[in-house]
């Protein structure tokens, strides 16, 4: 081979070499760009999704707060509904425990309202008679009076009557607050 043959051969050579070299650089180059855009964007996709994050979670926040008001004055409304039915049961008890006391020192005497046909037709008035004071419901009506140990139950079931009548007040009470 001549030696322009061969000098061609390497200049073919070498410019291919020279040329390849060029393309993987343009390409390396080319890449690099590609991989600043994507991570242009994948920082701005981040940024993005963490504020998102961060509406939400602000939102979130804000609801629990709420919720925990609600809470608070839901409770503070039911302590206020209790201590009212503790007192009003209180007083109940109260009202009880004297009117038990008035049977028994004798200041009060219960007594029943006679139906005054039946108290004809029979034949004993047992010692009936009308009260002496105007304290009564009907005038000149017959009454007989109780004996104290029935009289102390009647007083005992009407306090627990009172007591039932009482905490079904204050438990209406607690479900109509729970359930607004």
């Amino acid at each position: 081979m001549s030696l322009q043959a061969r000098l061609t051969v390497l200049a073919l050579i070498l410019g291919a070499a020279v040329g390849g070299r060029l393309a993987w650089w343009w390409q390396v180059k080319e890449l690099e760009r590609q991989a600043a855009g994507y991570e242009q964007q994948l920082a701005a996709k981040d940024l993005k999704h963490g504020r998102e994050r961060e509406d939400a979670a602000v939102a979130a926040l804000g609801w629990l707060e709420e919720q925990q008001k609600a809470q608070r004055a839901l409770e503070d409304r039911l302590q206020v509904q209790d201590q009212t039915h503790w007192k009003e049961m209180n007083d109940a008890q109260q009202a009880q425990a004297r009117l038990r006391d008035r049977l028994a020192t004798a200041d009060l005497r219960l007594s029943v309202l006679l139906d005054a046909g039946s108290v004809a037709t029979s034949s004993c008035d047992g010692g009936l008679r009308a009260p002496a004071g105007t304290g009564g419901l009907v005038d000149g009506a017959l009454r007989a009076q109780l004996d104290p140990a029935h009289a102390r139950r009647i007083v005992a079931i009407t306090d627990e009557g009172d007591r039932g009548l009482i905490a079904l007040k204050a438990c209406q009470a607690y479900v109509r607050e729970v359930t607004k």
